[in-house]
């Protein structure tokens, strides 16, 4: 007779979770138009980096244990304890970040562009979690992405210092899989008078480019992109998200 399969055991299929893979971009969002215009928005833009989610922190263990609980084949196993104690610490430690983050959210100014702040997530898509397929739509249908961006920063300004009355933000972040241009279609429409171009690296320095508004005001159309699947993808996108 077989030796029993004990829970958590990598033999049962169930328990092999599959990781989903995140490409991560680079980019580059130029602000431009009257300098005192420009300073608004800069204020309006600097936020914590942080969104206010309701975590569902059963879940979240469950997800940091069964992968320890259950490698792939040829990996080597903790215990079932083992893993159990692991995964609550990372809840615990994972809660305690969080809880950090939303104590310095009312102070903190060090994320250069706060999606938050320029285009809240309303308080019911919040209760849902990051995780869920409707938190996932919301994003994408207004920022453009399916995940927050991340470690924004300010760049060095190309604007001709000549130009005593004219003001440039330019930032850089990273973004999940795609680049928030459902995002930069609402600013344009919410600051009017500012100029935006976000400009993404794809790896290997294929389709870095921008976005203009197609002539009907309803799409976004790349120029100066490339030919590979994402830049051929990215004309279906909608300007409004």
């Amino acid at each position: 007779m077989p030796p029993a399969v004990e829970e958590g055991d990598s033999r049962d299929p169930s328990w092999s979770p599959r990781p989903v893979p995140v490409d991560w971009l680079w980019n580059v969002l130029t602000v431009g138009g009257p300098a005192e215009r420009v300073e608004a928005f800069r204020a309006a833009a600097a936020g914590p980096g942080v969104v206010p989610w309701t975590l569902d922190l059963a879940a979240m263990e469950e997800e940091f244990l069964l992968p320890m609980a259950a490698p792939p084949d040829g990996v080597r196993a903790i215990s079932l304890a083992g893993a159990k104690i692991l995964a609550r610490r990372l809840r615990d430690a994972a809660a305690a970040n969080h809880q950090a983050a939303l104590a310095r959210m009312a102070t903190d100014r060090t994320c250069p562009f706060d999606l938050h702040r320029l285009l809240p997530v309303p308080p019911a898509i919040l209760a849902l979690g990051p995780e869920e397929g409707e938190s996932r739509g919301w994003l994408r249908a207004h920022w453009g992405v399916a995940r927050p961006l991340r470690h924004g920063q300010v760049l060095p300004s190309t604007l001709d210092g000549r130009r005593k009355r004219m003001g440039q933000l330019r930032v850089g972040f990273w973004s999940a899989d795609w680049s928030p241009w459902a995002a930069v279609a609402r600013l344009r429409r919410a600051w009017p008078g500012l100029s935006f171009e976000l400009q993404p690296h794809y790896p290997g320095g294929a389709g870095k480019g921008t976005a203009e508004p197609a002539g009907d005001g309803g799409h976004i159309t790349p120029v100066r992109e490339g030919t590979g699947r994402k830049a051929r993808a990215r004309a279906g996108i909608r300007r409004d998200g």
